[in-house]
């Protein structure tokens, strides 16, 4: 799972975390949206961040927020390809931990990765994704925080 598209170093560590192992990648990107702006402007602040807690008002929203969504999947996934891993990826609106669990049980995965910047208040009550996937897959879930480029 992600929230922005991958970073080379983000690509650089996801592929290399086995070694010379052949991964496979099935990347779930949900869309920014209203649901979480408080939360992720109270993490700015928190970060020291301020112009970015302002400009959390600027997102896009919605069916707004789709494309750019589409855009930063199509290009994590031809990151992921270029480094000689498959990936394929799907957009996620509703009920992601759930769409999780089904992709998780339907390929078999070995495990989940959840890559996120930090989110301060939802880690701090668990209610982040790797915390609600650990209760909801029964595989082992690795939390890592995003690159920035």
């Amino acid at each position: 799972m992600i929230e922005q598209p991958l970073s080379p170093t983000d690509v650089e560590f996801v592929s290399t975390l086995h070694g010379d192992e052949v991964v496979s990648f099935v990347v779930l990107m949900q869309p920014r949206g209203d649901q979480d702006r408080l939360l992720r402007a109270i993490d700015d602040v928190a970060l020291g961040e301020f112009e970015e807690a302002v400009r959390e008002g600027d997102e896009p929203e919605g069916a707004d927020a789709k494309d750019p969504a589409r855009r930063a999947l199509a290009h994590s996934l031809q990151a992921l390809r270029d480094a000689g891993s498959e990936a394929v990826g799907h957009i996620v609106e509703d009920h992601p931990i759930d769409f999780l669990k089904s992709i998780t049980q339907e390929t078999g995965a070995d495990e989940v990765i959840v890559m996120t910047m930090p989110h301060y208040v939802e880690e701090f009550f668990h209610r982040d994704w790797a915390s609600k996937a650990r209760h909801k897959v029964d595989v082992p879930v690795l939390k890592v925080y995003a690159h920035s480029e």
